[in-house]
């Protein structure tokens, strides 16, 4: 990774037992000075991605599945839109997972996202994702009554089963050639109260503000408790967390930059090469082209 980004490598976290949310500071912006040199090392981190991608998609080995988690008003949209500017949107696929629906519920927590798994050569990003499972659906655990789950298998031990279904699946997915790069944007709770009294004040921003924002700032605690285990028991090294201070939407942008190119970079990506065959059907085509393709 260039030496740029070395500041992004702190916020990998790839073993969590021992992680502790508060060791991560909101307002941390890595030693990047300011905007505009957060803007300027985006935009080298932009050409990268894009260069890598070029080659993740020719290759067509690999596929990439970026996750974004985080509080309401933390950024997720933001980074999606400035983070992935530069990519090819024939390699990029995106999907937002809100309430489940009736047809969703019918089935385990897991069937609606994996049916959005990138393919071979493609980055997929997941805003929000199976994770509300072990996050929202722990805060209000009475969202449980409504997946129609049997007695028998809610038991005392119930959220280490998901934790231990998603380690398990994450472990299927790099077993298959999936790399995942999961992003938390961490945000504090001063920050989220400012940025929601600007979509109340400016209204080309109105349109973002909802009520039930205000609702779950009353879990704040509950959430950052669940934030903290989520880290702690699915952060492994085929499939890190990267806890990102998100109270400065230009160091956020950058720093999942990093973990992304970081991510691409770790595959060893490369066009692919044309055996004897491949060359000789290029030259075969080449002379058609010179003397017959007119």
């Amino acid at each position: 990774m260039p030496h740029a980004f070395s500041f992004a490598e702190p916020l990998r976290v790839d073993r969590g037992r021992h992680f502790r949310l508060s060791a991560v500071h909101p307002g941390h912006t890595g030693g990047i000075g300011s905007k505009d040199e957060a803007e300027r090392l985006l935009g080298h981190g932009i050409a990268r991605l894009r260069d890598m991608q070029e080659k993740l998609y020719a290759q067509n080995e690999w596929s990439v599945l970026l996750i974004l988690q985080a509080m309401d008003t933390a950024g997720k949209d933001g980074v999606i839109k400035h983070v992935m500017s530069g990519v090819n949107p024939q390699g990029c696929q995106v999907f937002s997972f809100k309430a489940p629906s009736t047809e969703e519920l019918d089935h385990d927590f897991l069937w609606r996202t994996t049916r959005c798994l990138p393919e071979r050569g493609r980055i997929g990003i997941f805003n929000r994702s199976y994770y509300e499972e072990v996050l929202v659906v722990r805060v209000h655990p009475d969202i449980l009554e409504t997946q129609h789950l049997p007695r028998a298998v809610r038991g005392r031990h119930f959220w280490q089963g998901r934790f231990e279904s998603i380690r398990a699946f994450e472990q299927h997915l790099a077993r298959n050639g999936t790399a995942i790069c999961k992003v938390f944007l961490h945000i504090s709770k001063q920050e989220q109260r400012r940025r929601l009294l600007s979509r109340l004040d400016e209204p080309g921003k109105s349109w973002k503000f909802s009520t039930g924002d205000l609702h779950e700032r009353e879990y704040w605690r509950q959430y950052m408790h669940a934030y903290e285990a989520m880290v702690r028991e699915t952060a492994v090294p085929h499939a890190p967390w990267h806890v990102i201070p998100a109270d400065n939407k230009w160091f956020a942008r950058l720093a999942v930059a990093a973990a992304m190119v970081d991510t691409l970079e770790r595959l060893d990506l490369s066009l692919p090469k044309a055996n004897a065959r491949r060359r000789k059907e290029l030259r075969a085509a080449r002379r058609y082209l010179e003397h017959r393709g007119h």
